[in-house]
């Protein structure tokens, strides 16, 4: 049996290419970017996997007024095996908006196989976080078509919101139903991945985004001191986050960079002319946290600088929250998920595999709050929200058949 599936997923190319067209379809980013969510592609599959014979799916719908079907689609597609232990292959339905239209070469919502080299499919989500989610519909393919009993069961869960703070999709699934995952079932989020395929994810920071609004006077630019320059002040404050980085010096070999960072990065549009002076200016930062700070430590140190400059330049500034994600644990290297994974990708790829941790945040690190391990891992490029994105068929099958190997033991 595991030969057989394995055989035929090594030859399943034009199913990726037609699972990666169709998905592709969908513009499915969320309200807080302007989009309509992820009904209609989580539809699609729903339909898709029925036509194929399977009936186990379980919804955990989350209610969002600001959609047009007014829901938040989550749900779990399982495949009973041999033993209720499963092997669970997590994925997100949304995506990110395109970005700037004219730097992508074909339409972003469709998907085209790339003129120099015909391995990678390129359009919007096709590898964050479509490749994962293809993996796993290869998977469930071979199971039901074939009438597969494998030693362990399989789950298929797809989430919505993974891009925009969790909070209609993980998030809520698992507030709502903490016993959904057990503790010594296996569990993959294939999130995340190294060009050479090498490295999984057992650890993931704190993440942690910060407006800063800073209110001065605005004035005519040909009369400066009538006015109090919100620009000038936040130029400096920018200029001064770096020192305030540097506060938190503990050093966690498990990341990349090994340390806590604080980037300034959006910078809302000020005044529409030149000559006026910006009387406000509003700009973000992104804060990566390692388990050994908390959000809050940040948040106060981050405070401690806005008054200076408040002082500086008499301006006001205000700090809020507009993201937070605590920190996990890390799951264990020598977890039974990490050591399995690491046979099958060797299995399946020929590599060696180490360990680390990450700045990025996974729908992994919510699962890991409740004391289950997880391995976050695949094959990818990576080119998550570029222009131009792109996904390897052979990833896509070479994963599938890696995740494959766990369901036997």
């Amino acid at each position: 049996m595991k030969e057989k599936i394995l055989k035929a997923l090594a030859q399943a190319r034009d199913e990726v290419i037609f699972l990666q067209q169709s998905l592709t379809k969908f513009p499915a980013y969320g309200p807080n970017e302007g989009g309509i969510g992820e009904y209609h592609k989580a539809k699609w599959i729903e339909e898709l996997v029925r036509s194929w014979g399977v009936t186990d799916i379980e919804h955990f719908d989350a209610v969002d007024e600001r959609v047009p079907s007014k829901i938040r689609p989550n749900m779990v597609i399982r495949h009973k095996g041999k033993s209720d232990k499963t092997l669970w292959i997590l994925g997100h339905m949304d995506v990110v908006p395109p970005g700037n239209e004219s730097l992508w070469h074909t339409p972003p919502f469709e998907a085209v196989l790339d003129k120099e080299d015909d391995d990678i499919i390129r359009g919007r989500g096709v590898e964050d976080n479509q490749q994962a989610i293809v993996s796993g519909l290869l998977i469930l393919h071979e199971l039901t078509k074939n009438s597969f009993v494998p030693d362990l069961s399989f789950a298929l869960f797809l989430v919505a919101d993974e891009e925009t703070r969790n909070t209609y999709g993980i998030n809520h699934v698992l507030t709502q139903n903490p016993e959904l995952i057990k503790k010594d079932d296996l569990v993959l989020v294939p999130d995340f991945g190294t060009p050479e395929g090498d490295l999984i994810e057992i650890g993931e920071k704190g993440v942690l985004w910060l407006k800063i609004e800073i209110e001065g006077k605005q004035c005519h630019g040909s009369t400066p001191d009538e006015g109090i320059n919100a620009f000038v002040a936040m130029s400096d404050m920018v200029l001064q986050v770096k020192e305030t980085e540097e506060y938190f010096s503990t050093r966690n070999p498990l990341f990349t960079p090994d340390r806590t960072t604080l980037v300034p990065t959006r910078h809302e549009e000020n005044v529409p002319n030149i000559n006026t002076i910006s009387g406000k200016e509003v700009f973000y930062l992104d804060c990566r946290i390692l388990p050994e700070h908390g959000t809050q430590e940040v948040i106060a140190k981050v405070g401690e600088l806005a008054r200076k400059i408040e002082e500086k330049y008499k301006v006001s500034i205000r700090i809020s929250v507009d993201n937070l994600e605590e920190s996990s644990p890390a799951t264990d290297e020598n977890a039974e998920v990490v050591q399995k994974l690491k046979a099958a990708i060797s299995s399946v790829y020929g590599r060696n595999c180490k360990t680390g941790g990450v700045g990025g945040s996974t729908v992994g690190c919510k699962i890991r709050t409740l004391g289950i391990p997880v391995a976050v891992w695949s094959s990818a490029i990576p080119n998550y929200h570029q222009p131009n994105e792109g996904s390897k068929i052979s990833h896509a099958l070479g994963d599938a058949k890696t995740f494959a190997h766990l369901l036997f033991e």
